[in-house]
């Protein structure tokens, strides 16, 4: 008896030390003493066999590693990386900002590329960089809007996408043929923006009352 509670109180030593807990951590996590935990490791008592095998599961070894004398102590778990840090609403605002601009300055850039390259061509074609801009941003601006903040005004970006688009490509084809009829896309396309929101919006009360009644 004395052989083999001097062999549990040097496995249990050797599996507190590399988890890096102490006696009190040991004896918080038991529902013990440290007291109780540091008779256990100078070999004065001896752990009934319900703690033996909680602290075999605490561990996650076997009961017969804890009473066996000749093993190869584990070795520690590597530590888990802390989850990364979400960033603020303003830091998240300003990300937004800037990569809506940088959109923009870039359809400047263009611009200013074809106003030189191109001085003759019809202005129409040299703004067309600004004229697909406007949609571009828009996308850039409906995923970090998903990403960072409240989704519901995705319906109101969806839409300025669906009709910067179509007024992008009327402004393209323009100076061969008025495809004006390509707006009349845009109102159903509007109708079924609005009544993807508006069931979105219905949804989480009926939701939540059912989690209510549940309760």
């Amino acid at each position: 008896m004395e052989d083999l509670k001097l062999i549990i109180a040097k496995n249990l030593t050797e599996l507190r030390k590399s988890q890096g807990m102490t006696q009190l951590d040991l004896a918080e996590k038991l529902n013990y003493s440290d007291k109780a935990v540091s008779k256990w490791e100078r070999g004065e008592s001896l752990p009934d066999i319900t703690v033996i095998k909680s602290i075999a599961d605490l561990f996650e070894v076997t009961v017969d590693y804890l009473i066996s004398e000749e093993h190869q102590v584990p070795t520690p778990a590597e530590p888990t990386s802390p989850p990364p840090k979400k960033i603020s609403q303003r830091t998240a605002s300003a990300i937004t900002g800037m990569s809506v601009l940088l959109v923009l300055l870039i359809a400047t850039f263009l611009f200013f590329i074809l106003c030189y390259t191109l001085p003759e061509a019809d202005i129409l074609y040299r703004l067309l960089p600004f004229i697909f801009g406007v949609p571009a941003a828009s996308i850039v601006w409906l995923v970090l809007n998903s990403i960072w903040f409240n989704r519901r005004r995705n319906y109101l970006i969806i839409s300025l996408l669906m009709w910067s688009t179509l007024l992008a490509i009327w402004l393209t084809f323009l100076p061969i043929i008025n495809l004006w009829l390509i707006f009349i896309l845009g109102i159903p396309g509007e109708a079924i923006i609005l009544m993807w929101s508006g069931m979105r919006f219905k949804r989480k009360p009926k939701e939540q009352s059912k989690k209510d009644t549940e309760e």
